[in-house]
């Protein structure tokens, strides 16, 4: 297959498109490579792959339409990989346009591209954040997720819903996939595991808001990357058991679906710190601090659906991926 990856830079983009050439696809690239955190990290993650006769690397940005309509028509994709995003909870509540011209003017514009040439499948980047104020655990995609805490989660619910509009009318199959808290080599900076360990060893103090009462469904990255490799060859198709006088949020009667992909076992998030320290053998000094405005207290995905649907296996626990990360970590830095 002919596969078009945005967010090619990005820590989930870079670690679908080594596995992607593995397999022997051939992949195009996009990526606006902004400075929302180390440009450096971003360069060096394309660097494992840049020289692969299967690969072609754009620097554009997807709110763009006539750069991305040049884009599609050279490379002629037979599916698309939308994890373009501006990502960050607390980022969106000081620098909204942001993410109203990346996640939905961009988004929007990979749509459109995508009808217009005849793209077989998208599966685009959706968020445990869409969850938003409710408390029921574990998350199911059967569930309403109408009330977000942030406008990181509104635009990334707003896709889900874009999406569906373009499976309705054109009948282009359209996967979301809300992802729950990733994590592993290569990951963003701005995240906590890369922050708790930069600060670690550095000897200097580690925030830890809600006073490290936070559940997160941490899900390491090739678990990631393998159910969105198992997503890729296989369409949505509509759901012929749907009910309008009941509607189920999570299918549809169009070739739309919603999919958890998370790890299915929550980790309190001091146990998570203990980890870390114990793969660094540094103990961490630590600043309790209040819930952040945006934030969600919990995460737990029910992954039944990705499951049955593809046999999607999260195998990873923290002990290995924590570790893991911290050999990355140690060997990218020289530490």
């Amino acid at each position: 297959m002919k596969i078009l990856v945005t967010g090619a830079a990005g820590f989930i983009g870079s670690s679908l498109i080594m596995k992607l050439l593995e397999l022997g696809e051939e992949v195009c690239g996009i990526d606006n490579h902004n400075s929302y955190y180390d440009p450096q990290i971003k360069l060096d993650r394309i660097q494992r792959f840049l020289t692969n006769k299967k690969y072609t690397h754009n620097k554009l940005d997807i709110s763009d339409s006539n750069l991305i309509e040049e884009c599609f028509q050279d490379f002629k994709p037979d599916v698309v990989v939308n994890l373009a995003a501006q990502a960050g909870v607390r980022y969106s509540i000081e620098n909204p346009n942001e993410y109203v011209q990346t996640n939905l003017v961009g988004f929007a514009n990979i749509l459109e591209s995508s009808k217009k040439n005849n793209v077989q499948h998208i599966i685009y980047a959706s968020s445990s954040s869409v969850y938003g104020a409710n408390t029921s655990m574990p998350f199911s995609i059967h569930e309403t997720t109408n009330h977000p805490l942030s406008l990181y989660a509104a635009t990334k619910k707003s896709n889900e819903l874009m999406a569906h509009t373009y499976s309705h009318l054109f009948q282009i199959p359209t996967t979301g996939l809300r992802f729950f808290t990733v994590y592993g080599p290569w990951g963003r900076p701005d995240m906590a595991l890369f922050k708790f360990t930069k600060s670690i060893l550095n000897g200097e103090k580690i925030n830890v808001f809600n006073h490290g009462q936070h559940r997160r469904d941490f899900t390491y990255i090739d678990d990631i990357v393998e159910g969105i490799i198992k997503v890729i060859s296989k369409p949505a198709t509509p759901n012929t058991d749907w009910n309008s006088s009941s509607p189920d949020p999570g299918t549809s009667s169009s070739p739309w679906r919603i999919y958890n992909i998370g790890n299915n076992k929550p980790i309190e998030l001091m146990d998570y710190i203990k980890q870390l320290e114990n793969s660094l053998g540094v103990s961490a000094d630590i600043n309790y601090l209040p819930l952040q405005p945006g934030d969600v207290p919990d995460t737990y995905a029910d992954v039944k659906d990705l499951i049955e649907d593809f046999g999607y296996n999260p195998s990873t626990n923290i002990k290995i991926g924590i570790t893991n990360f911290v050999n990355w970590y140690k060997d990218y830095y020289g530490v």
